[in-house]
């Protein structure tokens, strides 16, 4: 083997390393909580920009919660924010918050642009 060969084994092993650690070992941002207003609503902001951020939210069952989305975009794909379970589909106005607010029971929840291709989760647990 010559320096060409063994160059391109070894960046193949550095590809091969870094897509393992990316996949498999890397830190992947916790659940969101939701903040409680001085009214008892609990709140969270989620940002809308090529995806949710956070994705996964966590609040408590049978409390009102206000989602703020705001849509840092212009892309059509996001323009929208449907959550299924609460029959809720609203548009999201570009660069502007936009409050949604539903009351889960105890359950998981999926929110999901107008095409169903950026995802978020709600996680409603029991209030103990």
């Amino acid at each position: 083997m010559n320096s060409t060969d063994w160059m391109v084994a070894l960046v193949g092993l550095i590809a091969i390393a870094w897509v393992n650690w990316y996949f498999f070992l890397s830190g992947r941002p916790a659940p969101t909580g939701a903040t409680t207003d001085a009214r008892g609503i609990q709140r969270v902001r989620i940002e809308v920009k090529g995806g949710y951020t956070p994705s996964v939210i966590r609040v408590r069952a049978g409390v009102p919660v206000q989602l703020d989305f705001y849509r840092d975009e212009i892309s059509g794909c996001t323009e929208e924010v449907v959550l299924p379970d609460f029959g809720i589909r609203t548009y999201l106005p570009a660069h502007r918050t936009t409050p949604v607010t539903i009351t889960p029971a105890a359950g998981t929840y999926e929110f999901t642009c107008g095409m169903s291709m950026v995802r978020g989760t709600i996680v409603a647990e029991p209030v103990s």
